[in-house]
């Protein structure tokens, strides 16, 4: 008995040191390119400089807090996550909801709404320059109603075409992530229903929308992710510093590294990160509430 016992131990060591030698690249990985430039951030956030490196306190963090053209990226930031990323999560699961029933020319439907992935951020670029110039082709349907022309990039109005962007681009992907969940709703509960004369819509709330609670969170999470990396195409559309209304974090941040203001930048991330962490501790959180009762 004592001889098998050793030996099992030995083999549990060794299936240990061999699962750890398989984690160790990604671990080392991660630990050289994550969690050891954060930890340089957070010093960086506490000193005046990285030159002089001196100890400063909480000073930097004031003065972010106190700069308008943070409060100004954050309140934009803010208003378009809002809007932006709600707008991708509810028309994503209803073009999943609708491609999922009987609807002829389904599969060019689901091709054209993936087809935006397949484009090139430069042709994105490109295609929104020519809709929504001066005397682009938006302007210039809206001119056949009388309507006059919009300079769409330097008006109040930029955010809403960042705002079509950002749906055009993510709600193809978004709606395969839902139709994948829809698919695996247990059909028998479905039947269930059916005979018990439920409607379609007791069905798609009471059953349907709680087994999608997971796939929302994440679909959620990933739509605000790249609502704050939505930075590329509108620098591309409006260079570094656009209309206000447009000017986003990505923009404080990008001008204060070209600037070498490394101090003011790791502040505002450290800021960023905390609300980010917030935000999606809060999105877990409603999670668990709503889908507990699915995964019990």
């Amino acid at each position: 008995m004592q001889l098998n016992s050793n030996k099992k131990s030995k083999t549990s060591r060794r299936v240990q040191w061999v699962s750890a030698l398989y984690i160790a690249p990604s671990f080392i990985g991660v630990l050289v390119f994550f969690i050891l430039p954060f930890m340089v951030v957070i010093r960086y956030s506490f000193l005046d400089n990285p030159i002089n490196a001196e100890f400063v306190g909480f000073d930097n963090f004031k003065y972010v807090l106190g700069n308008e053209a943070f409060k100004t990226a954050v309140r934009n930031t803010a208003i378009f996550s809002a809007v932006a990323v709600p707008l991708a999560v509810a028309l994503s699961l209803l073009l999943a909801v609708v491609l999922e029933s009987r609807i002829p020319f389904k599969s060019q439907f689901r091709t054209f709404f993936l087809s935006p992935m397949m484009v090139p951020v430069a042709s994105i670029v490109l295609i929104w320059q020519v809709l929504f110039h001066y005397n682009g082709a938006v302007n210039d349907f809206l001119g056949l109603f009388g309507a006059e022309k919009i300079d769409w990039f330097k008006s109040e109005y930029s955010i809403i075409v960042v705002v079509i962007l950002f749906l055009w681009k993510n709600l193809g992907y978004n709606m395969i992530l839902f139709m994948a969940a829809l698919s695996s709703v247990p059909r028998d509960i479905l039947e269930v229903a059916e005979l018990e004369s439920a409607t379609k819509w007791q069905i798609f709330y009471y059953i349907k929308l709680r087994y999608l609670s997971s796939t929302t969170l994440f679909v959620t999470i990933m739509s605000l992710i790249n609502s704050f990396k939505i930075f590329r195409e509108v620098y591309l559309l409006t260079t570094d510093y656009p209309y206000d209304s447009v000017y986003m974090l990505q923009h404080f941040m990008n001008n204060k590294f070209k600037s070498l203001d490394y101090q003011t930048l790791s502040a505002a991330a450290i800021l960023m990160s905390l609300v980010m962490i917030v935000i999606i501790g809060a999105l877990f959180a409603v999670d668990y509430l709503f889908g507990r009762d699915v995964e019990g």
